[in-house]
């Protein structure tokens, strides 16, 4: 690698089975363009929770990061929160649902969904 050259890590990763679900709902709803949207909020019992939602649009500032058809779509307020996590699907007796590892986070919930940095 020359100097010119730096190795840029990927903001966030996808698991294998995050993957298989989003290119399954695409497929379910018939539109290609179909991105995971995951997002940060206040609120929650430690402080901010996570958020997914499924968009076709992509803003000017937003963060756009594809592995093969599954694509990540992430706003820059979100973004400082979530670098280095990964985003995973799981099913299980409590139901279906994607969540966020994230290494960033100091206290999560019982559940998962929210967190404090």
């Amino acid at each position: 690698m020359s100097s010119a050259e730096s190795f840029v890590p990927t903001p966030l990763m996808l698991s294998d089975s995050a993957r298989t679900r989003i290119k399954a709902l695409i497929a379910e709803e018939s539109n290609p363009t179909l991105k995971l949207r995951v997002y940060v909020t206040g609120g929650g019992c430690s402080g901010f929770q996570y958020g997914f939602d499924f968009a076709d649009n992509v803003a000017e500032d937003d963060t756009l990061i594809k592995f093969g058809e599954a694509s990540l779509v992430v706003d820059p307020l979100s973004y400082q929160y979530l670098v280095g996590s990964t985003v995973d699907y799981e099913e299980g007796l409590a139901g279906a649902r994607f969540r966020v590892q994230n290494p960033n986070a100091t206290t999560t919930c019982g559940c998962g969904a929210s967190f404090m940095v």
